[in-house]
């Protein structure tokens, strides 16, 4: 994207072209396109920096690229490719074909962001956005008058839930529970094991140092939050008997971060002058690790069509970007729901190295 595209209107009753709320990885991504765009940029997010977030921290070879076209090239662990494992002690693994994936601490990748959208020119505000009003020529927050708005606010999104656009959960509903360890990475690949009702994930972040989460199945509660998270944290991991004792004994270098439920299917993501982006968007399950990918190209796509005076146009561009992702991660999700095809996903990885291969090529993009 051109640097200098847009030329700024400022003087006619704007405080900023573009408002960014959440200053998450779609909203910095976005504020970054913008700013090089030409755009003067807004970002609205109460939290400290650096905002840490439960997630598994393994950036697939498709993020680690957007990532650097950002010009963001956080410090973390390289990982080569993925390792799956079951509680029979089977084991299958395959080497990505374009290059390394990178595991990072959040907090890094919130850094780095942050750096990044601030030296593109982007301008900061502690306001939380919960209510926005718009109108046909632009949208005010907390007394700021923006011409576009894109909320990047994150999986339960206020801004969305304020606009009124209709959100599709669905079952199965999951939820995921992150903490780090103190330890020295036993591989260079991010190791799945699938167990009865969960899958752990391990992501090598630094050179002594995993993240280990946990995605598993509940009945839909009325709060999005998990306040048992540090004791469901635990009991989950006894169900993982082999990677249990691999951390016992290592110090917790994190405290338990919970989220969920991971399936939001919003309506739409255009309302007006407002866009949606990242996880506010639409989410389907951290299953297969494409968030930071999806979010980078999100805000492309957002920033996009905002040059082109066409917000509306983001909308069919994000079903093209993130059709495969979708199909792909909820077929997954629904298949390895029924115990029996969960337990057949190994050996079937096995039996058809080329097929597995070139599925895990695919989730790398």
């Amino acid at each position: 994207m051109p640097n200098t595209e847009y030329d700024s209107v400022l003087g006619a009753g704007y405080d900023t072209d573009v408002l960014v709320a959440g200053g998450g990885p779609a909203g910095l991504a976005s504020a970054v396109y913008a700013a090089r765009a030409g755009f003067s940029v807004l970002v609205c997010e109460p939290r400290t920096a650096p905002v840490d977030k439960a997630c598994g921290e393994g950036i697939m070879p498709g993020g680690v690229r957007g990532l650097a076209e950002l010009g963001v090239r956080p410090v973390g662990m390289a990982f080569s490719g993925i390792e799956y494992a079951d509680l029979a002690g089977r084991r299958v693994r395959t080497s990505f074909s374009a290059g390394p994936g990178l595991g990072v601490r959040r907090t890094e990748l919130h850094t780095a962001l942050v750096r990044a959208a601030k030296e593109a020119g982007a301008q900061w505000s502690p306001a939380r956005v919960t209510h926005v009003a718009q109108d046909a020529n632009g949208v005010t927050v907390a007394g700021v008058r923006a011409r576009w708005l894109i909320a990047a606010d994150g999986l339960h999104s206020p801004v969305r839930r304020h606009l009124g656009i209709p959100v599709r959960r669905g079952a199965p509903a999951r939820f995921g529970l992150r903490r780090h360890w103190q330890l020295a990475p036993w591989t260079d690949a991010v190791e799945v094991t699938w167990g009865q009702h969960a899958e752990a994930y391990v992501t090598p972040v630094g050179p002594d140092q995993v993240g280990v989460a946990v995605l598993y199945r509940r009945p839909l509660t009325p709060s999005p939050y998990v306040p048992e998270a540090p004791d469901t944290y635990t009991a989950l991991l006894r169900g993982f008997p082999e990677l249990a004792e691999r951390l016992a004994g290592a110090p917790a270098a994190s405290a338990v971060r919970g989220a969920g439920p991971l399936r939001q299917c919003p309506q739409r993501r255009v309302q007006g002058r407002i866009l949606l982006v990242g996880d506010a968007a639409g989410y389907e399950d951290a299953l297969t690790g494409e968030g930071v990918s999806l979010a980078v190209a999100q805000a492309r796509a957002a920033v996009d069509a905002l040059l082109a005076g066409a917000p509306g146009g983001y909308e069919q561009r994000w079903r093209r970007l993130t059709r495969r992702y979708r199909l792909l991660t909820r077929g997954l999700v629904m298949a390895t729901a029924v115990a029996p095809v969960r337990g057949l996903l190994l050996p079937c990885c096995a039996a058809a190295p080329g097929v597995f291969r070139r599925t895990v090529d695919q989730l790398a993009r």
